[in-house]
């Protein structure tokens, strides 16, 4: 595991370390952690030294080099609450051709998410991201077809800030993930309004169908959506926990497939990216090819950098 600076971390040991005979969990283990996180998110930072305890007590040992640590696992786990030091974290990791998992978000910018998975490519190492919003059973019923074909999806969750992040990476991505699962890829203009406590945030997606996005800073909030299909209507919710997200992952590391496609993941970051985009032209649509064709060319400048750096 790298990073210790989030729940997540102690959630997803607790999941694994105590499976016993879950045929689902058993025989993975988190065994080794590498601590270093964020560099100045304080929210993240002063939760090291408490989860530096408490995953001790769960068995894991705290290794201070990440390479040492890489060497001796057989999968990953990036953890850092962070986003911005994952490309860093993670090159080693796909130079190792170790699978990873990578939480949310993926990165601290679009450019950082196209170059892990272009690096991902060239390492030809499995990696995937995801919200444990996506694989809650009722999402995951409208992704399977219960209603049909689905023409549109309004989702919700929490949408607090970071400042070090494009607004929607930090939280709002687990109602983004939400909205994702349900319309897929293929969102091709992005519109946002935004006010100090909510923001809303609509993408038209190919063929016409319209998805939403509202982000909650004030009042009640939880996580949900409602889905619309050609046989019908369906609720999101409710979350689920961390364990169907676990369970993928142990999937995953297994066969090596990842259960959410880099494409998908690339435009779910690329419609939050969008939505700040839109914010910075003055809520205006924007076209989500325009800001994806900007990013992925800085992210082919520093794949270049990072390759002729070896």
């Amino acid at each position: 595991m790298i990073g210790l600076d989030t729940s997540h971390c102690l959630a997803f040991t607790e999941l694994l370390n105590k499976a016993g005979d879950d045929p689902l969990l058993g025989g993975c283990k988190v065994v080794l952690v590498y601590p270093k996180g964020s560099p100045d998110i304080e929210s993240s930072v002063k939760r090291v030294p408490e989860y530096t305890q408490k995953i001790r007590a769960l068995g894991v040992e705290v290794v201070e080099d990440l390479a040492s640590m890489i060497s001796q696992v057989d999968v990953v786990l990036l953890e850092t609450n962070d986003g911005r030091p994952h490309l860093e974290q993670v090159i080693p990791v796909l130079k190792a051709r170790k699978p990873v998992f990578i939480d949310k978000p993926v990165a601290g910018s679009l450019v950082d998410a196209i170059a892990i998975y272009r690096l991902a490519e060239h390492y030809q190492t499995p990696v995937f991201s995801s919200s444990s919003l996506r694989f809650a059973a009722a999402a995951q019923a409208v992704r399977s077809g219960a209603i049909g074909e689905v023409l549109g999806c309004d989702a919700y969750s929490p949408c607090s800030l970071e400042a070090t992040h494009p607004d929607l990476f930090w939280y709002g991505i687990h109602g983004c993930e939400t909205l994702f699962t349900a319309m897929g890829p293929g969102v091709e203009s992005v519109v946002r309004t935004s006010t100090k406590d909510f923001d809303v945030v609509t993408g038209v997606w190919k063929g016409g169908r319209i998805g939403t996005f509202r982000g909650i800073r004030a009042g009640s909030a939880g996580y949900g959506g409602t889905a619309f299909g050609t046989k019908g209507s369906a609720q999101m919710g409710p979350y689920d926990g961390y364990k169907p997200l676990v369970v993928e992952i142990v999937k995953f590391w297994r066969t090596g497939t990842p259960p959410v496609s880099a494409e998908e993941t690339l435009d779910l970051y690329a419609f939050m990216e969008s939505a700040d985009e839109s914010r910075r032209r003055g809520f205006v649509p924007v076209q989500v090819a325009d800001v994806r064709k900007q990013a992925a060319a800085a992210a082919d400048q520093k794949v270049r950098s990072i390759l002729a750096s070896e």
